[in-house]
Parts: structure tokens; C-alpha cells; sequence
């Protein structure tokens, strides 16, 4: 998994297997989430370790950004 704390929409997009925009649909909606918590938000980025817990439940493992830790 990359180490960067934020993650953009072109690679939300490559993981889900969708178009970019769609994966900056995705930034809107979580960065919104994020926002009414009262967290600040970077416009088309959002929080890597969210994006995870959302979408899949958990944190991926050190290493594994595709199957965002889910063990075989």
C-alpha cells in the first residue's frame, strides 16, 4: 500500500475497476462524509485509510493495496 495519506480519484478509480470520473464521484461523496465530521478535506484527494474503511471494511495490509487486506 502506498504510504501517502491521501489518495486521488484516478487510482480509486484503477482500484475499483471504474472511469476516473467516477472515482472523483467517490472523493466528492467521501470528502463530503468527511467534511459534515468536521474534518478539512483536499479537493480531489481523500483520506486514504477512509476510502478503505468505507469501501471495504477494513485497512489494507502493509504491502497489499489491491485486495485492501482481505486475507485469503
Amino acid at each position: 500500500m502506498s504510504t501517502e495519506l491521501f489518495i486521488k480519484a484516478s487510482e480509486i478509480a484503477e482500484i475499483m475497476g471504474k472511469s476516473k470520473s467516477y472515482g472523483y464521484k467517490v472523493v466528492r461523496t467521501l470528502n463530503k462524509e468527511l467534511s459534515d465530521k468536521g474534518y478539512m478535506i483536499v479537493e480531489g484527494q481523500t483520506n486514504r485509510q477512509y476510502f478503505y474503511e468505507r469501501f471495504y471494511g477494513m485497512i489494507p495490509e502493509k504491502g497489499d493495496d489491491k485486495n485492501a487486506g482481505i486475507s485469503k
